[in-house]
């Protein structure tokens, strides 16, 4: 009975998630399409200061979308291990990377798409093979596993890290080094996961009419999400304001999720139960999204398709089988010069473009 109602919370968390991501990367399309709506009638913008979006529908509808994708999330933690929801995050940039494709024209390249398609295969692979976590059903018994040796020494090297990193190296390098700020809402973020997985099994008992707004650890939890998410919120949208998007969403993710991934194995014991296949595939799954998310996000300003790439393996070709001529050859004829020199400044070119792009990444 205990095994078959831990195979069907899985998949309510399972499903809460999945539609998580759909309506967080929805909420992005509905708020920008709004946004473009008002600019097209010439209203004041909201990056100059303006609040016509308010009387927008169509960014209410991407504000209550998100809300709702909120919320799923939150419930999510309370029925699947955080080693499942929280990677599965990163469902939300497909999500939007795919409809804004469609309903914002905004192109995705070749890398953008195989991006998708590893996030969606590493994704996969992570529900198959995902940690089924101890049964922690009253606040009792997560009270006895937040007092556990092993997690009260992690809880307390991320606070006096994150501690030293705000008042020490930030005020120094967090205006340089991208992973200052990144790593402060990142080594946070994992303490509120513990937070929210606390305060759904507080609401799983409310609703069965237990007495646990009386239990001091609901409202020290609350506090402290509270702090956490604060904290997290302030310090990811410094490093949104100073660093390129591009940049700091992956490196976000990536730290954030092992954050997540091991508070979670140190406070339920995770992986203790897990074969190796499984611990192999899990990591297996976390590592193909990583390298998704990097694909879809590094090399989006990158003009590729698959139209473009039987004209690279051609120049590639010829460029080593020896067919393009040096610039010595072309100034040696005369009168084929001209269109000699034009061949390969067009090369150059497109060479350029392509380094160029690489190398401003």
């Amino acid at each position: 009975m205990s095994q078959t109602r831990g195979k069907y919370d899985f998949c309510i968390g399972l499903v809460l998630a999945m539609s998580s991501s759909i309506f967080i990367g929805g909420s992005f399309i509905l708020k920008k399409k709004g946004l473009l709506r008002l600019a097209r009638k010439g209203s004041m913008r909201a990056g100059q200061g303006g609040h016509a979006y308010l009387k927008e529908w169509l960014w209410w509808a991407g504000l209550l979308s998100m809300g709702a994708g909120e919320v799923a999330n939150f419930a999510a933690y309370a029925f699947a291990p955080a080693t499942l929801v929280t990677p599965l995050g990163a469902l939300s940039v497909l999500v939007s990377a795919i409809l804004s494709s469609f309903f914002l024209n905004e192109k995705l390249n070749l890398h953008g798409k195989l991006g998708c398609l590893l996030s969606i295969l590493g994704s996969t692979v992570m529900v198959i093979h995902a940690p089924q976590e101890e049964e922690v059903e009253t606040l009792d018994e997560m009270s006895h596993k937040l007092g556990d040796p092993g997690f009260v020494v992690f809880a307390t090297v991320v606070v006096i890290v994150s501690l030293i990193l705000i008042f020490v190296v930030g005020p120094r390098h967090g205006q340089t080094n991208i992973l200052v700020y990144i790593t402060i809402c990142s080594v946070i973020g994992a303490l509120s996961v513990s937070c929210v997985k606390g305060l759904g099994i507080t609401i799983k008992e409310l609703f069965a009419g237990k007495p646990v707004l009386n239990h001091p650890l609901s409202w020290i939890l609350l506090l402290s999400l509270i702090v956490c998410v604060s904290t997290q919120i302030n310090y990811l949208n410094r490093a949104l304001d100073i660093f390129n998007t591009s940049i700091v969403t992956p490196i976000y993710y990536v730290i954030f999720t092992t954050s997540v991934l091991t508070c979670s194995a140190i406070l339920f014991k995770e992986w203790q139960h897990m074969a190796a296949d499984d611990i192999i595939g899990t990591f297996s799954g976390f590592l193909t999204i990583i390298v998704g998310i990097f694909l879809l996000h590094a090399f989006k300003d990158v003009n590729f398709t698959l139209a473009n790439l039987p004209v690279s393996l051609r120049k590639d070709d010829r460029a080593v089988n020896g067919t393009l001529q040096s610039t010595y050859d072309c100034f040696n004829h005369d009168e084929e010069s001209l269109a000699c020199l034009g061949e390969m400044q067009s090369t150059e070119s497109l060479s350029a473009r392509r380094n160029g792009s690489l190398s401003a990444f």
